[in-house]
């Protein structure tokens, strides 16, 4: 087993790396320095004192790749690449283009992330599930049928029906909780609970109805049937044989949303007023500050190859056969 986990992390290691340089080409090639500095200072009437102006305030005045001009191990450093991408390897994520400590920034906004991301995950997982195996036990009947015209209906609305509807009918008709906002400690909870609430509702469509149809296909297995004829109970079967051998497929899905426990929900952190990961990146984006979506982007890169890696290492607990693969 330990054999499989260190085989499996050294596939995540390039797949890391080519990520890192295809963001580099897509940051520093396609879009240059030259072109992040007009968009920064604005297209209109910038001379080319003040793009150079603007490179070197903010470091990107070195070559790209080679330093010709510099002596030694300085050919390789004093470049853009180690700058700005190498570095990123040993999390030293830079300033942005406004002058801000990301690293900082990362560490203090993942915490109201957290506070939503976690709750969701977890209590939308058992939702699902729970859901899901009640439909599966009662298949075939009018509740199955009602649930899963139900699940396409939900997962037919958009999410920002949730959201705005919720905070209409809970913030301004019941005045339950805050319309959008935080507030560090303890009373944090007066803010997140809607969103949280919120994203668990939304994912109920969608989720449930693909748990339901493992659920299914593991039920018309050749095993249930055999444990079946023996007499075995049905919610014993479910919960005992069949939740077991879906988890392959189940944890295969959950790695999808590993990620955004840390980089946060964009849609609902940015019309709630979360100041965590994902309206971070919103703003980002909005304010063009290339250095925040740069680091945001390996950071979720390396998130996602974690969650891979943690999905690879679950695979080895729930079947026994990888382990001796």
């Amino acid at each position: 087993m330990f054999a499989y986990i260190i085989r499996r992390a050294l596939y995540a290691l390039p797949i890391l790396i080519g990520v890192n340089l295809i963001t580099f080409a897509l940051f520093f090639v396609v879009n240059t320095p030259d072109d992040m500095a007009r968009m920064h200072l604005g297209m209109k009437r910038v001379t080319p004192e003040a793009v150079e102006k603007w490179k070197v305030e903010h470091g990107y005045d070195m070559p790209l790749l080679y330093n010709a001009a510099a002596d030694g191990t300085a050919k390789v450093t004093d470049t853009i690449f180690f700058d700005k991408s190498v570095r990123l390897f040993v999390f030293d994520f830079g300033t942005s283009d406004s002058g801000r400590d990301i690293g900082q920034d990362i560490s203090q906004r993942m915490w109201p992330s957290l506070a939503i991301a976690l709750p969701v995950f977890v209590i939308g997982l058992m939702v699902y599930i729970s859901f899901a195996m009640l439909l599966a036990f009662f298949r075939g009947s009018y509740l199955d049928l009602s649930g899963v015209i139900l699940c396409v209906i939900l997962m037919s609305i958009s999410g920002l029906f949730y959201i705005i509807g919720g905070q209409y009918l809970f913030s301004k008709v019941f005045h339950l909780v805050p319309v959008s906002g935080y507030e560090p400690g303890w009373l944090a909870w007066r803010f997140v609970l809607l969103p949280i609430a919120i994203g668990v509702f939304a994912g109920i469509g969608a989720s449930s109805r693909w748990y339901r149809t493992i659920f299914l296909e593991e039920i018309n297995r050749d095993y249930v049937r055999t444990a079946r004829a023996k007499g075995l109970p049905e919610t014993r079967l479910l919960f005992r044989h069949v939740l077991k051998n879906a988890m392959v497929p189940i944890l295969t899905g959950v790695v999808v949303v590993l990620p955004t426990l840390f980089m946060g929900n964009l849609i609902l952190e940015s019309f709630f007023g979360i100041p965590g990961l994902g309206s971070y990146t919103i703003d980002a984006i909005q304010n063009q500050d290339f250095a925040i979506v740069r680091a945001m982007v390996f950071l979720g890169s390396v998130l996602y190859i974690l969650g891979l890696l943690l999905t690879d290492v679950s695979y080895t607990l729930v079947d026994p056969r990888i382990r001796l693969s």
